[in-house]
């Protein structure tokens, strides 16, 4: 896969993918494996050698555990520091986390028969509230959505051509980036955390174990 080329295009595939499961919701299906799937040559199907990295697997794993840390996070932060914002025109708290909420419930969307997330509306999502007690439940649930998605696939889906997202583009890319996407806004929420005097949660409790453990 083309990590570098995939993750420059993110944010166009997110806002594109969005658009047409938009008009899509309404007759989409729950992913499947295709009934023309893409068919692999002799030589391929006879190698039985085992991957040296399951993408199903560990997709579905990292999301758990950022649904953990993201959760652990919020809660965490005071609710008067959800309207705080490290800039003026910077996401505040709320809108960062609403955002990643976003994209959990938007990136699947962009695989061919995903059925959107019910209730789920793009427009104004991010803005749509700065109430500490519902954007952790639309971490949960959002994470919850995405992490069905991925557990849904086929190893084979995985290799899925995507051709609306790009001539070599699959299933697997949308999965890599929604991971990708997630861990780099823990890091900006990690960030605004520590501005605010608040140390995450995972580190807090490692750091009693072990005073010397270097902090995140």
């Amino acid at each position: 896969m083309k990590r570098i080329l995939w993750a420059g295009m993110a944010v166009s595939l997110f806002c594109a993918a969005s658009a047409v499961a938009a008009s899509q919701q309404s007759s989409a299906a729950p992913a499947a494996s295709p009934a023309g799937a893409m068919t692999s040559s002799p030589a391929a199907a006879a190698d039985k050698t085992m991957p040296s990295y399951d993408m199903k697997a560990q997709a579905a794993l990292d999301l758990q555990q950022l649904q953990e840390k993201y959760v652990a996070l919020a809660q965490a932060i005071p609710a008067d520091k959800y309207t705080w914002r490290p800039a003026e025109g910077v996401r505040s708290i709320s809108e960062l986390l609403l955002h990643v909420s976003g994209a959990s419930y938007g990136f699947p969307t962009m695989i061919t028969g995903v059925t959107p997330a019910a209730g789920y509306q793009r427009d104004g999502f991010e803005k749509s509230t700065t109430d500490k007690v519902k954007i952790i439940e639309q971490l949960n649930k959002s994470f919850a959505y995405a992490i069905a998605v991925v557990q849904n696939m086929s190893n084979a889906d995985f290799a899925k051509a995507e051709k609306k997202l790009g001539p070599d583009a699959n299933d697997g890319d949308v999965i890599y980036l929604m991971v990708t996407h997630a861990h780099e806004h823990l890091g900006q929420a990690i960030a605004d955390a520590r501005i605010n005097g608040i140390v995450p949660p995972w580190t807090a409790e490692a750091m009693k174990k072990n005073p010397k453990t270097t902090a995140e």
